[in-house]
């Protein structure tokens, strides 16, 4: 996938991993730093075989094949990869806003069309304000479309949310060309790699999370924390100058 192998072409892999931790709705791997990502696990159980090939050994191994496992067809591999990419990168937060994403789609969505790929909690809020509101989803809920129909309304879009995880289970570089060239396009959630690598294919901000406390975010990632809770984290975002 040219997006992973760019991001991880970028990063310095010589850093030790400290910890890692699977949790039920996030993940998280210390290296230099602490990275998350999303854990899709009802998407993983549905795999066969959904296991990972190597558990109880993944701390032994280095930062460099770690972050391979982000190409891994595994998700729970793949999640593990995009976990250590993120502890990996190099970057200063105080080059990035401190506002939510959801903040940036209001501010850039109203009375216009948005096209929002993944469920999240803000997306009642955005269709108040927005002309159109069109929710693309794997596991659509009521109101939702199927992921199959992105080709018949993300070119409609003026705003494109695409959850960081379409990195994870590699569904980034399909969605991508469906954007048009004058659409702003968001890529959000705490697996979104807060990298400008990103602005070379298209993606006008990267809305992801910094650990300050890593700790405190290992604790409430191996305790089933959902993204709202947990906390010693920054939510940070990158934007295309």
């Amino acid at each position: 996938m040219q997006i992973l192998d760019h991001l991880i072409s970028t990063l310095n892999l010589d850093a030790p991993v400290r910890d890692i931790r699977l949790g039920v709705f996030h993940s998280a791997v210390l290296t230099r730093r602490c990275g998350l990502a999303a854990t899709l696990t009802r998407d993983a159980l549905r795999q066969s075989p959904a296991k990972l090939q190597a558990p109880g050994d993944y701390l032994d191994w280095p930062a460099e094949a770690l972050v391979k496992l982000a190409c891994s067809s595994r998700l729970l591999e793949a999640v593990i990869g995009m976990a250590t990419l993120n502890s990996l990168l190099e970057f200063d937060p105080d080059t990035c806003l401190e506002v939510n994403a959801s903040e940036l789609i209001f501010e850039k969505g109203r009375d216009r069309n948005v096209v929002i790929v993944g469920h999240f909690p803000f997306i009642p809020a955005v269709r108040e304000i927005a002309r159109n509101t069109w929710v693309l989803e794997q596991n659509p809920r009521p109101g939702d479309l199927p992921a199959e129909e992105a080709a018949d309304v993300i070119p409609q879009a003026d705003v494109v949310a695409v959850t960081g995880t379409a990195l994870t289970n590699h569904t980034l570089p399909d969605l991508l060309p469906l954007c048009r060239p004058d659409a702003f396009v968001i890529l959000l959630g705490d697996t979104a790699p807060l990298s400008p690598v990103l602005f070379d294919y298209g993606i006008s901000a990267v809305a992801g999370t910094y650990a300050t406390d890593p700790e405190t975010v290992l604790r409430h990632v191996s305790q089933g924390a959902t993204y709202r809770q947990i906390r010693g984290i920054r939510r940070l975002t990158l934007v295309k100058a």
